[in-house]
């Protein structure tokens, strides 16, 4: 995989990138959450944006799937701006994108199949007969398809898990954006998904975004890796030559290390400054 660079300091441009971002800024209020950042994710990798809590890596997944836009840059999907699509275009592309929610966000009252089959009823005129195939071969891709029948509640968290997955393939995406897929799962389940995203990205030929804290688990499958902290891409290549990196920042984080770059405190007037002012809060 050969990568291009753009300007002195960018992150790279992939010969063949999928979803590239360019000079992105974004902010909350007052709280700045972007400035100037470029990223490129290539066609067919598996691709992670990595870092601490509350470093916008959910955010960046919202910008890519256009739920919000940018104060400024550009950010392409296929070739297409994302934050200059109007809302009938902007629907059409996000067809081509499955997403795996954090919660999973199954329909509590829909079944297991129901829920796979949701996507298909509502985007497509297929007969019931051809949705209950497919339906059965994405959950046999993912290996439930004996639970079609249960409902969520009678789901363990990573069985919800795949299911979600099952539900994010069903109208064959060109890519899927991961939104902390192994948060609060059991070491089997982890791995479970694991080896799902990796077989699953390379069997259907996807384009898989992966957006997590999980280090060791994120590494194992990612093709490439982004580091971001303080509103900035502050490393970024494979996870070998990640784990060489003289960066404070990447060592910091890959080595879980309690003090480094990436401050324990949020930023707040001194300590014995505050105390004497006086006011609340």
């Amino acid at each position: 995989m050969s990568v291009i660079t753009t300007r002195p300091g960018a992150a790279p441009l992939h010969d063949d990138s999928l979803v590239t971002v360019r000079h992105l800024s974004f902010s909350r209020g007052e709280h700045r959450i972007f400035r100037d950042v470029d990223l490129s994710i290539p066609r067919g990798k598996v691709t992670a944006i990595m870092g601490p809590s509350g470093t916008g890596k959910t955010t960046l997944l919202h910008l890519i799937g256009g739920q919000i836009r940018p104060d400024a840059g550009r950010i392409e999907v296929d070739g297409i701006c994302v934050n200059e699509l109007g809302r009938k275009d902007l629907y059409q592309l996000r067809k081509r994108m499955g997403v795996l929610f954090q919660s999973g966000a199954l329909f509590t009252d829909l079944s297991v199949f129901d829920n796979v089959a949701f996507p298909l009823r509502e985007h497509t005129r297929l007969s019931e007969s051809m949705i209950r195939t497919l339906v059965l071969m994405k959950l046999e891709a993912v290996g439930l398809r004996g639970a079609r029948a249960l409902m969520p509640s009678q789901l363990s968290g990573g069985m919800s898990r795949r299911v979600a997955l099952a539900r994010a393939i069903a109208l064959d995406p060109m890519m899927i954006l991961y939104d902390e897929p192994f948060a609060g799962q059991d070491p089997i389940s982890m791995s479970v998904l694991v080896q799902l995203i990796r077989t699953l990205n390379d069997a259907l030929g996807l384009t898989s975004i992966i957006v997590s804290h999980d280090v060791k688990e994120t590494a194992t499958i990612a093709d490439y890796l982004y580091l971001i902290s303080d509103g900035q891409v502050v490393d970024h290549g494979t996870p070998e030559e990640l784990s060489h990196s003289t960066s404070p920042w990447v060592d910091q984080f890959i080595h879980a290390l309690p003090d480094g770059p990436m401050s324990f405190h949020y930023a707040a007037p001194p300590y014995e400054a505050d105390l004497l002012t006086g006011t609340s809060p």
